[in-house]
């Protein structure tokens, strides 16, 4: 039976204990001081927009561009007077420092092309640090800092996204309503008319055409990004068409979920033209005869704008889990999110508003580096979506 709601979804007790087994509930006055990098772009102006309000949070917006930043805190209005300041990711070190923040949330994407110099600088002078990464080994690394993350008594948090965070949420629901999960698949179909920029675009491209390993008859097999066209039919969507997509959990759940014998992610665009040029530039990429396409990026997203009369600004999610009952029964397990008025990139950016608000509300994270999982329960999550025009489905 299918089940819809649009803001709240059941928990389960395993994932919420475990979670909470991780934090240490201590309640404080203090105001926290927030710094977010990228603050006046398209996902960081919305995080900014959620915490502004809020009297136990000071916020402090970058970029490398101190007018834009300055001219984005005059205009948030928010309960603490926010501020602007200059931080460029390629020397972040001098710049957190003089911000003296509480908490560095990094909004500035593409991933795969950064190191952890913005997470090194936040250890490096007390600060906790989170970023909405969904570049795989960017945060499949990021224990790299585990030992620094400790030391300093900061929590280091890589991929606070929808990708780890909420599909690990699905699946941990999953590991208690069943005997054994056997395999899932997910996939984001984005739509044409929402905000992005050319640090999204180009984290897409980055592997459209390229070689990668997903978890398929249980071992790690290559596959290539944007390969496996196919098409699901979304519940008020209809058709929307797919291919392979490179994600962290592809690279951490065979570990998470030893159970598993097969995992994949797809991604495709919301307008069919779109989603069949990128797969044909794909082909090009695969057999040699156009370079990586994240170096077009900024042109492409260009010429994609001019079909954005096709779109309806509506995104789509879904994951299907599937594996045996405790009844010894095959069991199988849909979920989808349909996101409206342009608001599916904004899904994302849930997991490190969370985070900002259980800090500032006295909630200590535990001290070190790791990827985001199982700090949030699926409802959780869902709750950090309020005022999101959306729903979920639940079969």
């Amino acid at each position: 039976m299918a089940r819809c709601t649009n803001i709240r979804s059941p928990t389960i007790s395993n994932t919420s204990s475990r979670r909470r087994a991780c934090i240490d509930l201590v309640r404080t006055s203090a105001v926290l001081k927030v710094l977010i990098i990228g603050g006046y772009g398209n996902f960081g102006g919305y995080v900014a927009r959620k915490l502004a309000l809020r009297a136990d949070m000071a916020l402090v917006l970058a970029g490398r561009d101190l007018a834009k930043a300055r001219a984005a805190a005059a205009a948030l209005n928010a309960a603490n007077p926010a501020q602007g300041a200059r931080v460029d990711l390629a020397d972040p070190a001098a710049a957190i420092a003089a911000v003296a923040p509480d908490l560095v949330i990094n909004m500035v994407g593409p991933y795969h092309t950064q190191g952890y110099q913005v997470a090194q600088a936040a250890v490096a002078c007390g600060a906790h640090y989170c970023d909405i990464a969904d570049a795989r080994d960017f945060v499949c690394g990021i224990g790299a800092l585990d030992a620094a993350a400790q030391k300093a008594g900061v929590a280091v948090i890589a991929g606070a996204s929808s990708v780890p965070c909420l599909t690990a949420a699905y699946l941990d629901e999953a590991v208690r309503a069943m005997a054994e999960v056997r395999s899932a698949h997910c996939g984001i179909s984005g739509a044409e008319q929402a905000n992005r920029g050319a640090g999204t675009v180009a984290a897409v491209l980055s592997y459209v055409g390229q070689r990668f390993d997903r978890l398929a008859n249980g071992r790690m097999q290559p596959v290539t990004g944007w390969a496996g066209l196919h098409s699901v039919r979304y519940p008020e969507l209809g058709r929307r068409w797919f291919g392979h997509g490179n994600i962290p959990d592809l690279g951490l759940f065979p570990a998470r979920y030893p159970t598993l014998h097969g995992y994949a992610f797809y991604a495709g665009h919301e307008i069919a033209v779109l989603h069949f040029g990128t797969w044909m530039m794909g082909k090009l990429v695969s057999l040699g005869l156009l370079p990586r396409l994240d170096r077009f990026a900024p042109l492409l997203l260009k010429v994609s704008k001019l079909f954005n009369w096709l779109g309806n600004g509506r995104s789509g999610f879904h994951m299907v889990i599937e594996g045996i009952g405790h009844d010894g029964v095959p069991m199988v397990r849909r979920h989808w999110i349909i996101a409206r008025s342009g608001d599916g990139p904004n899904i994302p950016c849930v997991p490190v508003i969370l985070i900002a608000q259980m800090l500032a509300e006295g909630r200590t994270i535990a001290p070190g580096a790791r990827p985001c999982l199982g700090l949030f329960t699926r409802e959780e999550f869902m709750a950090g979506m309020a005022g999101l025009d959306y729903t979920a489905i639940d079969e």
